[in-house]
């Protein structure tokens, strides 16, 4: 049959068996998702740098034909606290913003690896139920040749027999194809190459993951802690454009000489203090800008407020939904398998009907295969919930 045949491929080919935190530790090693976020960070934190350094002097040698006529001055730039503690701040608040979306970003690659290979752990179970299904379907088409011929069985029960069969082996061909798809997908977010198989899943699917759906800290949630740091660079960029309508004062020291008259011998001190004067401009367009610029941080504030409350409760009620329903699912599968048991016994004792047991069959392939995605579903809902309810606290890995 072609799934088997799809299924013997994989197994051939020199895959490497693969556990689910080995895929998490490679998407971080060398996924590229994480990319944008060290950037991001690193860029942050060379704002910080730029932000706290000292503005270097300015050296002048002037020429005149007055005496004196040489004149050497050096201008140093007043850093004055009113406006660096500000700029730092700012600065400080926009690395601070940067870690938080470091740290989610980590968290969301952490996730992305974990869904996509509980998603190919289930891929793996259904096509595995698939190839069952076949194989029993397959069974059922000689039991009812051989009953035909020895004439307990009609030719149209052959011919059903047959047509599932043909169904169960499509069906089987295309969860094959789809657990192939999972895995290069699971390869693709691990960094590696999606063209053929090179991994095997090491674990599976089994059991609910344990979740904890309450917050262990009343610590923002990192995307409004992140949102909230914005805020702040925006509100401290304001208040640095508010206190640089005069600019920045710079004080002049230098000497002058060279008197040819030798009215005014040695060299005469001189001192002074520029100050920028707002003739042509008074700041309007900065201020105006860090105006603009706080209330978007503050509109984003909101945003992500909202939003990761949504999600948030989206992903709780998806997780008591898959819970419940995997915790039924539990009973459905053994009830289930029970009487598609029983339906075949007593086809083969002549006690059921071909339909009856093709119905029996079918409904358990289909409570076995509903079970594996709902047990799927809670695994997805368990890591997202571990994502959403991550905190800015010291404490947040």
């Amino acid at each position: 049959m072609a799934s088997l045949a799809i299924a013997s491929a994989i197994a051939a080919q020199d895959a490497q068996p693969t556990s689910r935190s080995a895929a998490i530790a490679a998407s971080l090693a060398r996924g590229p998702r994480l990319a944008v976020a060290r950037a991001d960070t690193a860029t942050a934190a060379a704002q910080l740098v730029v932000a706290r350094q000292w503005q270097n002097p300015t050296l002048s040698a002037v020429y005149s034909k007055a005496t004196p006529q040489y004149h050497y001055t050096i201008e140093l730039p007043l850093d004055l606290p009113y406006q660096r503690g500000p700029r730092i701040g700012a600065a400080a608040a926009t690395q601070r913003a940067a870690r938080y979306g470091f740290l989610y970003e980590l968290a969301a690659a952490q996730m992305e690896a974990d869904t996509t290979y509980t998603r190919a752990q289930a891929a793996e179970a259904i096509a595995a139920l698939s190839a069952r299904s076949a194989r029993d379907a397959d069974s059922l088409r000689h039991m009812a040749a051989v009953r035909r011929d020895a004439g307990d069985a009609s030719d149209m029960d052959v011919a059903l027999a047959t047509v599932t069969a043909g169904q169960a082996a499509n069906q089987a061909t295309a969860d094959s194809l789809g657990f192939v798809s999972a895995l290069l997908d699971l390869q693709s977010v691990m960094g590696m190459t999606a063209s053929r198989i090179e991994i095997a899943l090491a674990d599976t699917l089994a059991g609910l993951p344990a979740v904890s759906e309450a917050r262990a800290t009343s610590a923002p949630l990192l995307p409004v802690a992140a949102a909230s740091a914005q805020v702040e660079a925006a509100n401290l960029t304001t208040r640095l454009q508010r206190r640089s309508l005069f600019g920045t004062p710079s004080l002049v020291a230098g000497v002058e000489t060279g008197d040819p008259a030798g009215g005014e011998p040695g060299r005469l001190p001189t001192f002074g203090l520029a100050i920028p004067v707002p003739l042509f401009s008074l700041n309007r367009g900065p201020i105006a800008l860090a105006r603009a610029e706080e209330a978007r941080a503050q509109a984003e504030l909101t945003f992500a407020d909202v939003q990761s409350r949504a999600e948030l409760a989206r992903a709780q009620r998806e997780w008591r939904s898959a819970k419940a329903k995997v915790e039924r699912g539990q009973q459905l599968v053994v009830q289930a398998e029970r009487v598609a048991a029983m339906a075949l016994i007593a086809y083969r004792e002549g006690a059921a009907s071909l339909p009856n047991v093709l119905e029996a069959q079918r409904a358990a392939r289909d409570v076995q295969s509903a079970f594996v995605r709902d047990l799927a579903d809670a695994w997805i809902a368990s890591a997202e919930l571990k994502v959403l309810t991550l905190t800015a606290a010291p404490s947040a890995p």
